[in-house]
């Protein structure tokens, strides 16, 4: 027997968590670097500070795949993951843009470092068991569909959040400056409220409309057969099993690290670093204005154009199982790469921020394709009883570029950029062109 054939609403739903989570990441992508800065960051030392995140990333999701992959209890597989991971992201998003109020007991910029590491670790515990979902509850001929409507909710909750900060000030007047009471504006402290609300009702959506199928009802189909035979070790299964599972990982799956790598160590330039590119660049601001009115508007059109590459991604996630169908996954990963590519380069050139949209509208592509090919690609090359560690494992190639980037980011914008930033946005560019040469040279076992 075979899986059942889920509908799109019942994908829909299952993946539904993932816009919560990516509203509280986008929240943090867009103004964690803001923040730091309004506590007292350097330019240059944003980047350590970001450090936190992929290292994170490096240790909590090769052990939550794991478990994940070994635990079944009457709440099901991946679901109390979901739920932990959840609560303990709010609990980091609340308290992040309010770390002033711990003052008496440590400096507020490592009160807020600690914060981004708690929402980083957590986003890890939830993210990690949602990628390994699609693996367990779809027939391989769904992969493709099930990656890319994680990727649309993941866009729209990204431009929720994204664009929350804007909307709240215009839209609701609420105050984007630093007052007598907070260096952070009460935009910021409101939106990152509502987006760990947000979090949570998701989360729930998915745990209460989703089915995970038990281990009696595996047993039926084919393909998952290495699942129950793996049950009695599951038991005893030791954490030191990841190591021996690295030395083994497919080849595809090796293939891929290096277009993940270039495709990261791009990203998380582009996060970390385009805020004071901005000021700096389109504003005109001096490296040392961290708190006036004209940084603040700058920080809130991070926002918005932040959000524009993620709604162009919920977009593009619809039409990717159909040219992937056409061309391949691997050209269709190029492609939207090297647009991504073009994009982050444009911004150098660009005369104002309204033209940033169009920049961003490129970058679109790469992230939606970022999201959801290489993952797509990954899954059918792995053995079904271990998606769960090898989707964590995955994660290595996502985290480890962003550390090296958080270690040589800041001493190149600081010593080879002259503080200027926006040279580490042109460097993310060239970082996706290389990414996208690479993708070429991957197996698919889809298209062979």
């Amino acid at each position: 027997m075979e899986k059942r054939k889920l509908s799109f609403w019942e994908i829909w739903n299952m993946s539904f968590g993932f816009l919560g989570i990516q509203m509280g990441f986008a929240l943090q992508n867009a103004n964690a670097s803001r923040m730091l800065q309004i506590f007292g960051a350097d330019v240059h030392e944003l980047s350590w500070f970001w450090i936190i995140a992929p290292l994170m990333g490096l240790i909590v999701q090769p052990v939550i795949g794991h478990y994940s992959d070994n635990t079944w209890t009457k709440f099901g597989r991946r679901k109390p993951y979901f739920l932990a991971g959840a609560l303990l992201a709010s609990v980091g998003l609340i308290l992040m843009p309010q770390a002033e109020i711990f003052i008496a007991f440590m400096p507020a910029l490592w009160v807020g470092a600690g914060m981004l590491m708690i929402m980083d670790a957590s986003f890890n515990i939830a993210m990690e068991p949602f990628r390994a979902l699609v693996g367990d509850n779809l027939r391989s001929d769904q992969h493709t569909l099930g990656f890319s409507i994680q990727t649309a909710l993941i866009g729209i909750g990204a431009v929720i959040g994204s664009w929350l900060p804007y909307v709240l000030t215009h839209w609701f007047q609420i105050s984007n400056q630093a007052t007598n009471t907070s260096a952070v504006p009460a935009n910021l402290i409101y939106s990152f409220i509502i987006g760990a609300m947000v979090l949570i009702a998701s989360i729930l959506v998915t745990i209460f409309t989703t089915k995970e199928y038990a281990p009696e009802e595996l047993e039926q189909f084919k393909e998952e057969q290495a699942h129950i035979e793996a049950l009695g070790e599951a038991r005893e299964a030791r954490l030191s099993d990841v190591i021996s599972d690295f030395a083994k990982m497919p080849e595809t799956m090796r293939q891929l690290s290096w277009v993940q790598f270039f495709s990261w160590f791009g990203l998380f330039g582009m996060w970390v670093f385009t805020t004071p590119a901005i000021a700096q660049h389109i504003y005109g601001l001096s490296i040392e204005d961290t708190k006036s009115a004209d940084f603040q508007s700058a920080g809130d059109w991070v926002g918005i154009i932040f959000g524009v590459y993620n709604a162009v991604s919920a977009l593009v996630a619809f039409a990717l199982p159909f040219v992937a169908k056409k061309i391949g996954r691997r050209k269709t990963h190029a492609i939207s790469l090297a647009l991504g590519g073009i994009g982050l380069i444009s911004m150098y050139f660009m005369p104002n921020k309204e033209a940033l949209i169009f920049s961003m509208v490129l970058v679109g592509f790469a992230w939606a394709s970022i999201l959801a090919m290489p993952y797509a690609i990954l899954a059918g090359s792995i053995q079904p009883k271990k998606m769960g560690v090898y989707m964590g494992i995955f994660n290595f190639f996502i985290v480890i570029p962003q550390i090296v980037n958080a270690i040589i980011g800041g001493p190149l914008v600081k010593y080879l950029y002259q503080d200027r930033a926006i040279f580490a946005i042109v460097m993310s560019g060239i970082s996706f062109f290389i990414a996208a040469w690479l993708v070429l040279k991957v197996k698919d076992s889809k298209d062979r």
